[in-house]
């Protein structure tokens, strides 16, 4: 499933662009989100750099945990799945689940900041989280089971004909319309 390797290896690099700043430079984060002129004392910069080792923890244990990259040596011929059945990755949809909502609250919290602050920063940790809260519910609801695909018409089993009938399986099967 190409959206869910995408969205798996894009929750790890948001992440990732997150904690680099605030690793490197605290004390600049630390200015720019404050309202007032002043040095930063150790405790923020401590807190600060805590938070980014959390989220390089959270990008790693992202990908481990979804079975983006596998644990064991043996090579399969399938590809890891989002399905809950998967044996491949039996945590793929429970991690799929925490981060898809840690990016929604992410993103709620930081349209709140925004409006209340109107900061750039948290501005585009809005975007940037509601577009991975997005994508990873997109995951959840889609992306979670296989389809009933017949192997036969390579069509889905569970279309219905409401409220626009299938003229084509119609005809094939005989029927007459009204």
């Amino acid at each position: 499933m190409d959206v869910f390797y995408a969205y798996t290896y894009s929750t790890a690099a948001w992440f990732g662009i997150q904690a680099v700043p605030l690793i490197m430079s605290p004390k600049i984060i630390i200015t720019a989100l404050s309202t007032e002129a002043r040095n930063s004392t150790v405790l923020e910069e401590y807190l600060c750099r805590s938070l980014a080792f959390t989220l390089i923890t959270l990008a790693i244990l992202t990908v481990l945990m979804t079975g983006t990259i596998p644990l064991s040596s043996s090579l399969s011929e399938s590809e890891i799945t989002a399905d809950p059945d998967d044996p491949k990755a039996p945590y793929a949809v429970p991690t799929l689940t925490v981060t898809a909502a840690f990016h929604a609250i992410t993103a709620f919290y930081s349209y709140m900041q925004y409006t209340r602050h109107g900061q750039i920063g948290f501005a585009l940790s809005e975007i940037g989280s509601g577009i991975l809260a997005s994508m990873g519910c997109w995951c959840l609801v889609f992306g979670t089971e296989k389809g009933r695909i017949s192997k036969r018409t390579g069509a889905d089993k569970r279309t219905s004909g409401w409220p626009f009938k299938n003229e084509e399986s119609d005809k094939k099967k005989g029927k007459k319309r009204l």
